[in-house]
């Protein structure tokens, strides 16, 4: 737990003083790939030039091109991004409405980079990217959360009740929005948008508490993630290596 709560506090440290305007990835977007995007997209800047009205009307015309490979679509969208051009935000801004199934991501990335690229530009301003495995929304991370019932017993009805109010009532209060709350038999699954600045470990620590007061139902050994979902497979390993311990512990 020790481990745990180091990580958190690192997490929130590195908020505190933030200096400038910062922009979360809203899209979802696998952290594999978004490493692989920004290597590319460096690689791409040095070797661009400014581009002239002829570069742009082709690549107008190419990423319209169904024939056109991904590789070139690739590199057409990372060379906008770099552009500091007003239209070619614009023209990535189109694009991620319609995009080739298999550059969604791509487009996504592009889009954001172009934005902080063309603001800082514009506005002479300190821009700050935010991004994770699970994306966010406006100045919200998205993070998913298992919380494991206290010695592996079946939640009740009453339980069942006191997790749905005490949840949204907390979560609401500190300014989250919950996209999802899922009550299983032995655990609870939480998707939900926090503000980057709130310490989401305390705010579920208190929620825990204020539920077992009607009864010490839930374990204090809880996971949060903003890297991906966990999967069935995922919670039930997590069922069986924690599904015993006291509430406490």
């Amino acid at each position: 737990m020790e481990e745990q709560e180091d990580v958190f506090k690192k997490f929130y440290d590195s908020f505190k003083n933030m200096d400038g305007h910062f922009h979360i990835l809203e899209h979802r977007v696998p952290i594999e790939q978004q490493m692989e995007y920004f290597k590319y997209s460096n690689r791409i800047r040095k070797d661009s030039h400014e581009m002239n009205d002829v570069d742009y009307d082709r690549y107008v015309s190419n990423l319209e091109n169904v024939e056109l490979s991904k590789e070139e679509k690739k590199k057409i969208l990372a060379m906008l991004a770099s552009s500091k051009q007003v239209r070619a935000y614009r023209l990535l801004e189109r694009y991620v409405q319609h995009p080739d199934e298999e550059l969604v991501n791509w487009a996504y990335m592009a889009l954001m980079e172009s934005r902080i690229t063309l603001e800082s530009e514009l506005l002479g301003k300190k821009q700050v990217y935010i991004s994770t495995g699970l994306g966010g929304k406006g100045k919200k991370l998205r993070f998913y959360v298992l919380i494991i019932s206290s010695r592996g017993v079946s939640f009740v009805d009453y339980q069942r009740k006191v997790i749905e109010k005490e949840f949204r009532y907390a979560l609401s209060k500190n300014d989250c929005e919950i996209e999802r709350l899922t009550i299983g038999t032995r655990y609870v699954e939480l998707v939900v948008f926090i503000p980057v600045k709130l310490d989401i470990k305390k705010i579920l620590e208190e929620i825990i508490r204020e539920c077992n007061l009607y009864g010490n139902f839930l374990s204090e050994i809880f996971t949060v993630t903003n890297v991906k979902e966990l999967n069935q497979e995922d919670i039930n390993q997590i069922l069986e290596k924690y599904g015993n311990d006291l509430i406490g512990r």
